[in-house]
């Protein structure tokens, strides 16, 4: 009689990526297998609280039912046509989208880095046919400790060695900055610049939130000198800080905000380039464009999503939870806590280097039951869904506060 199949463990899942998997992350040692709402289970079926939310990818939680309703709809109609020809979902997505920016026209593509790298050619070609830079001299200006991607373009301007070492030859064209400082940024402006690209709020950097008046300044400086201010949204918009787009803190309007990420509800991939009409309209057939980007699966997906953004129910959750978080993470200060920056339901928390690095502490916290991701040295990311109760949240800042103890 033949055995019965041995089920795999994490541990032999684990092992089985080694050899076929190109090695470029580095994940925590837990192997999921099903997920709804905050919580994902493992193959062995502990189940974890998902304080990442895929780096806000999964703002709406997992498998929320309204999002997997019209995947399944859609996926019973029709998936992929390529923008050869027009699709049925498409136009609803890029007026509902547009109207929830507040802006005009839409540029559908796949993912946060194809979005990026679709707003810098935006952006140059908008500098060469409506400002008049000279050809092949447009500028556009970033921050320091940015993350936009990891393209060979995008990592050209990245001021992360990991990211860049052993890539080059690098992109030229990009003026870095540092992040938070108008003075630098004015310095850096000048008659060739097509566009500032910068995040409202670094996420990778640890959640690094400017001081009050640094986009009103960015926007002010980008009007008087007749370039464009693109926002990446990727991670800090769609509801994550409270409001619908990071910007809106500040009352600002970008010319250009990036978005993905959630956007495709953890579903499938979906970013897009949501622009004035005057800037995106300098685009003409053949000049740029995506099998993929604005299929009608992701259109329908992403047409759900900006349904849940209408209510404004979620930004409303993440800002009332949000003083939930930045209430508990305050009160581990000097509790093994040194320092933390918070904005809605997203927090880059500074851990005590004697008790261990982002990675060490990352791990203690899953053994306990909470999924976080470190960043630089001793910081671990707080991301949660914006679905997660209050009661989630504050047993998650109990784990941290035991493991911080511990």
């Amino acid at each position: 009689m033949t055995a019965p199949a041995r089920t795999r463990t994490s541990a032999d899942l684990i092992r089985a990526e080694e050899p076929v998997l190109a090695h470029n992350y580095h994940p925590l040692p837990v192997v999921v297998a099903r997920a709804e709402g905050a919580w994902v289970e493992d193959v062995e079926g502990r189940r974890y609280l998902d304080m990442l939310a895929g780096y806000s990818a999964l703002n709406f939680g997992h498998r929320h039912p309204d999002l997997i309703a019209a995947a399944h709809r859609q996926l019973d109609r029709l998936t992929l046509t390529s923008r050869a020809f027009h699709n049925d979902r498409l136009a609803a997505f890029a007026e509902r989208l547009a109207g929830l920016t507040g802006l005009d026209m839409v540029l559908p593509m796949n993912t946060g880095a194809e979005a990026v790298e679709s707003a810098v050619k935006v952006a140059r070609k908008w500098a060469y046919d409506v400002k008049g830079v000279p050809d092949g001299q447009a500028t556009i200006v970033v921050a320091a400790e940015n993350f936009h991607g990891r393209t060979t373009t995008i990592v050209s301007f990245s001021t992360d060695e990991t990211a860049r070492t052993g890539f080059g030859p690098f992109t030229p064209g990009f003026r870095i900055v540092p992040y938070n400082d108008l003075a630098a940024l004015e310095a850096a402006v000048d008659d060739t610049t097509a566009a500032v690209l910068i995040e409202p709020i670094q996420g990778e950097a640890g959640v690094v939130v400017p001081d009050d008046g640094y986009l009103t300044g960015v926007r002010e400086l980008t009007r008087r000198k007749g370039c464009l201010f693109v926002s990446d949204e990727i991670q800090s918009g769609l509801g994550r800080t409270g409001r619908t787009l990071a910007v809106e803190h500040e009352g600002v309007e970008p010319d250009v905000v990036l978005l993905g990420k959630a956007l495709g509800g953890g579903i499938v991939p979906v970013s897009a380039v949501v622009a004035r009409r005057e800037v995106l309209g300098v685009l003409r057939p053949g000049e740029h464009g995506s099998t993929f980007g604005g299929n009608p699966l992701a259109a329908a997906v992403g047409t759900a999503v900006v349904e849940l953004l209408e209510t404004g129910e979620f930004q409303r959750r993440a800002a009332e939870l949000g003083v939930v978080l930045r209430g508990g993470l305050a009160s581990l200060v000097g509790k093994g806590v040194v320092g933390f920056r918070a904005r809605g339901l997203w927090a880059g928390v500074d851990v005590d280097p004697a008790i261990g690095t982002g990675r060490e502490v990352s791990e203690r916290l899953m053994r306990e039951g909470v999924l976080v991701k470190d960043t630089h040295g001793s910081t671990i990311r707080l991301a949660p869904p914006l679905t997660i109760t209050s009661g989630e949240l504050e047993s998650a800042l109990g784990t941290l506060e035991k493991v911080l103890a511990a």
